[in-house]
């Protein structure tokens, strides 16, 4: 009985254990959302997401998005072209926690190094060759993963992780990943370290890459294309 009466209050104690170690936060799905005391201010306008119509007032065109056969124009720096389907142009998107893009490429074509900070992607080929990889993070030693993936292959790029994707075939390449938010946000690695408003203070990046001055200057002076 004594045993019984153990084994019962040990799951007890587990189950307790693990309600209290899921509990979190919801996630993010945005860059910030700055608290509000005062919620009848003017400045209250933004929620966790966007706010939400009323079912009853939804139709099927708030679930309906077009025009994602044609190829894109990537006569650009980076010869690639990222068009997104997330909650800004998609609104039944909203707290769905998904949503996708196609990418453009043309020979040579790069996707440049980036991270999704909130969301995972997995990119499937439907044209063309790309070498792509991730970068793990500093506790796993920046490990880089890569692959060539050909039509029909799929690839996963883990959450948050530095990613890329290289035409390396002779002739355009067509992907279209899917991201594991509503909003997955966008840093360009490159551009937001080096064509940040008002720009970082280049004695932070020279020393952060062990470079002279005159090349953070040099660098800080281009134009950083964007292609999402």
């Amino acid at each position: 009985m004594k045993a019984v009466y153990f084994l019962i209050s040990t799951l007890a104690i587990l189950a307790s254990a693990t309600f209290l170690v899921s509990a979190s936060d919801p996630s993010p799905l945005q860059d910030f959302c700055v608290a509000l005391n005062d919620t009848k201010s003017a400045e209250a306008v933004f929620v966790n997401g966007k706010f939400c119509k009323d079912p009853k007032l939804a139709n099927a065109n708030d679930f309906f998005f077009s025009g994602l056969q044609n190829p894109r124009n990537t006569q650009n720096p980076l010869g690639s072209n990222v068009t997104a389907v997330n909650v800004d142009n998609l609104l039944g998107l909203n707290t769905l926690g998904i949503s996708l893009a196609r990418i453009d490429f043309a020979p040579n074509g790069l996707n440049p190094p980036h991270t999704h900070p909130r969301a995972t992607e997995i990119l499937v080929v439907l044209e063309g060759t790309l070498y792509v990889g991730f970068v793990t993070s500093n506790g796993d030693g920046n490990r880089l993963f890569t692959k060539v993936l050909n039509k029909g292959d799929v690839f996963v790029f883990p959450i948050g992780l530095i990613h890329f994707q290289l035409n390396v075939g002779h002739v355009n390449a067509v992907a279209f990943a899917g991201l594991s938010s509503q909003n997955p946000g966008v840093i360009t690695i490159a551009k937001a370290v080096f064509g940040s408003q008002p720009p970082i203070n280049p004695d932070v990046l020279a020393k952060a890459f062990q470079v002279d001055d005159n090349v953070v200057d040099n660098l800080q002076k281009q134009f950083w294309y964007d292609n999402n």
